[in-house]
């Protein structure tokens, strides 16, 4: 049995580096500093070890040749989920690139309205450290951050330390939109967060009223939805009074027909505040599956962000085109490839009738089984690796913590590629 201290986790987004973990053979148990996201992320077991080829178990070798078989038969094959680290992401490009698939990451539907208003209007944002050492004032838009990140504020807003605040405690926490679930905005001085309630329907007016009363429009309304005007007036002149203000948002939250036009007008009320002159930056919040590594690979290596395709001589990037779904739905794709190496109860979206192909974490269950199952090791867990956390900056060395004896993503897909250039020549 052994203790290993200073984990970093790639499972809640924010980088937490600071768990303690006991590790029994291949048992894994989070005995300090876990939380609802990282403990049964990290817990999880390992039960299968080998591949299936249509549900029977075969060598590492079988299974290749068969979904070689496969992805060399497809005129439209996809590749989902894109749940791995650096390597894995780097050779799941390298596969879709030799093979002309189509790429779009598990989490993109949510990412595409940031991506959409960044190539639109820009924004400004900021990073965790930044928040840490200079936010005074915390605005949450339309997401539960306690659910999305339950050690959120215990790591950058009630920090003992900061470069640029005496006493973190007196931070000026607000909620608009859906009410924390927790009691993790409490400051340690016992001040609670403000909330303004509302629907998810009616955010788009309240976030355009806010954005009309820092600018200094008139307002007739006394109310939007179901917010008094007045209570936005006060937001409005927190933002325009602090010292260094922060407003987040979760994209994939934002669930209704054109929530990236919310989105926009969340990035545009902030460039109004630094206009009035003083500083104000955006958070966007993701990190989760490893969305935003996935992201960072294929802007290195294509310039865009996932949901491209690689049949012709360059890179064909379509948000909406290549999402997946849709290819299923309109009986466009004729393979299909799913990596998902960091959670076994995220199952692959059902593609039809059509060759499915499996690289995932240990213990998946499915609904139909897959021509061709990889169970492969988690990142963080099985081998070591790279992975990014929501604000982009930082790559995050995950450490290797047992020996499961499973492949990385990059082995099973390097493998892969290697056999399918063989198959083509």
């Amino acid at each position: 049995m052994t203790k290993i201290t200073e984990v970093p986790s790639p499972f809640c987004g924010i980088g937490s580096d600071d768990l303690t973990i006991q590790v029994d053979g291949i048992n894994i148990k989070v005995v300090e500093n876990g939380c609802s996201v990282n403990t049964p992320a990290f817990e999880q077991s390992i039960t299968d070890t080998s591949p299936r080829v249509d549900g029977k178990e075969v060598t590492l070798k079988q299974a290749v040749n068969r979904a070689v078989k496969i992805l060399k038969q497809a005129n439209q094959p996809v590749y989902g989920g894109c749940a791995t680290d650096v390597n894995g992401m780097r050779a799941l490009m390298a596969l879709a690139d030799r093979n002309g698939a189509v790429v779009d990451n598990i989490n993109f539907t949510g990412a595409k309205r940031n991506f959409l208003t960044l190539q639109d209007s820009g924004w400004m944002n900021t990073t965790l450290a930044e928040i840490k050492n200079r936010c005074d004032l915390f605005v949450v838009v339309g997401c539960d951050l306690e659910a999305f990140s339950p050690r959120f504020y215990e790591r950058y807003l009630w920090n003992k330390e900061s470069m640029f605040l005496d006493d973190t405690s007196v931070r000026d926490v607000i909620y608009i939109g859906k009410v924390p679930s927790g009691k993790a905005s409490i400051s340690p001085n016992k001040n609670k967060a403000q909330v303004l309630e509302c629907v998810d329907a009616d955010l788009p007016e309240v976030v355009a009223v806010l954005r009309a009363l820092i600018k200094g429009n008139p307002i007739v309304a006394e109310q939007v939805g179901g917010i008094a005007v007045a209570d936005l007036q006060n937001i409005a002149d927190k933002l325009k009074a602090t010292v260094y203000g922060v407003v987040t948002w979760a994209a994939g939250a934002l669930d209704f027909p054109q929530a990236e036009l919310t989105v926009q007008t969340v990035c545009e009320l902030i460039k109004d505040v630094n206009a009035s002159g003083v500083r104000c930056s955006g958070f966007p919040l993701g990190g989760k599956e490893g969305d935003q590594t996935a992201n960072q690979v294929c802007g290195w290596q294509t310039g865009y962000p996932a949901r491209m395709r690689f049949s012709s001589d360059i890179p064909e990037y379509d948000p909406f085109l290549y999402d997946i779904n849709q290819m299923f739905d309109n009986g466009e794709a004729d393979a299909f490839l799913w990596v998902q190496a960091f959670n076994s109860k995220s199952v692959p979206p059902h593609g039809g009738q059509i060759p499915t192909i499996v690289v995932g974490r240990s213990g998946m269950k499915f609904e139909e089984e897959p021509e061709v199952f990889f169970p492969i090791g988690t990142p963080g867990i099985d081998h070591s690796g790279h992975a990014y956390r929501l604000d982009n900056v930082v790559a995050i060395r995950l450490k290797k913590l047992r020996d499961s004896g499973l492949p990385s993503t990059a082995d099973v897909l390097t493998a892969i590629e290697q056999a399918l250039v063989i198959e083509l020549c």
